[in-house]
């Protein structure tokens, strides 16, 4: 008898734990030009975990995903079928900005990591191919409250310096990093242009999850940025097609060009959803100046979406090659 208390106790935990999710939010700093002498600009990011799989994104996307997916279920409930205009809504609420317009998932037992973008309107993804190598030493520090040990790496053209910590035996860290006995609680670059510092441990109820388009474009790292670039010149094509064949009248492309993959409600700092078990992986920084295998502005949003300062800043993108 007493065995099957104990055994109902574990599968109750084990039930209530999967439904929760570990949120890592990181200090974010980013240098958005490594060429001129600029301000480093501050955001935060998050990887969130549950289960065998993880979701690095950064707090000001995961908001904007959020309440656009909420809208949109609204409307479905509303047996509407055409799209809001957001620049109508919530008194055109203003969206920060942010250096990170993709998500990255992991599994975190086969370290695969997948890199999810946004191209007119369709997400596009693939699968990293470049196993992060790191050689550990046997240097240990205190770092953000934690005994941490260091670890360097070379990856896409910088030279990262990893502090990981035992005490959380958690094989994960911000961005593509991974692969090391512990949670990774900082990480910088050798050229100084980004810096990640693990701020704080909190526990999600129906966390936000990024839902993964059943019709998601997937590609190799090589073929990425031209495979994005044909979808976007395919979009032009159409919608000039459209908009002659309706007197140039105005059109409402939810989610704009670029905007970020759709996600579940809000709810408090929580940001409604959970995330979902099926296409965990992760990419790589490339778009707002994370991206280094991207080109061009740090920060595309979607139409409706009010910039802010630093909008049109030049991309420092975080892999060089």
């Amino acid at each position: 008898m007493r065995q099957k208390i104990v055994a109902f106790f574990v599968l109750l935990f084990a039930a209530v734990s999967y439904g929760q999710t570990t949120r890592f939010v990181y200090e974010t700093l980013v240098n958005p030009d490594s060429i001129n002498l600029v301000s480093m600009k501050s955001e935060r990011t998050f990887l969130d975990v549950k289960g065998d799989r993880s979701l690095f994104i950064s707090e000001n996307k995961l908001k904007r995903d959020s309440l656009f997916m909420s809208v949109r279920s609204e409307a479905k409930e509303n047996d509407r079928k055409e799209e809001k205009d957001f620049s109508k809504m919530e008194g055109k609420r203003h969206f920060e900005p942010t250096f990170f317009e993709y998500f990255i998932t992991k599994t975190i037992p086969e370290q695969k990591v997948n890199y999810y973008e946004k191209a007119a309107g369709k997400q596009i993804y693939y699968q990293e191919d470049r196993p992060v190598k790191w050689e550990v030493s046997n240097v240990v520090e205190k770092q953000n409250g934690y005994s941490a040990q260091k670890a360097v790496a070379e990856f896409g053209g910088r030279v990262w310096t990893a502090w990981f910590t035992k005490e959380i035996p958690l094989s994960d860290g911000p961005y593509k990093f991974s692969g090391l006995p512990g949670l990774i609680v900082k990480l910088e670059d050798d050229k100084g242009d980004y810096k990640f510092d693990l701020a704080k441990k909190i526990t999600v109820k129906n966390a936000f999850e990024e839902q993964i388009s059943p019709d998601a474009k997937q590609t190799t790292r090589a073929n990425f940025h031209s495979d994005k670039a044909a979808l976007e010149l395919e979009f032009g094509k159409n919608r000039k097609t459209i908009a002659g064949n309706n007197g140039g009248g105005n059109m409402n492309f939810s989610g704009g060009r670029h905007g970020g993959g759709m996600g579940g409600g809000m709810n408090g700092s929580g940001m409604g959803g959970g995330m979902r078990g099926g296409g965990h992986g992760g990419g790589g920084m490339h778009r707002g100046g994370m991206g280094g295998d991207s080109q061009g502005s740090p920060m595309s949003q979607s139409p409706s979406v009010e910039s802010s300062s630093f909008t049109n800043a030049p991309q420092n993108p975080i892999e060089l090659k």
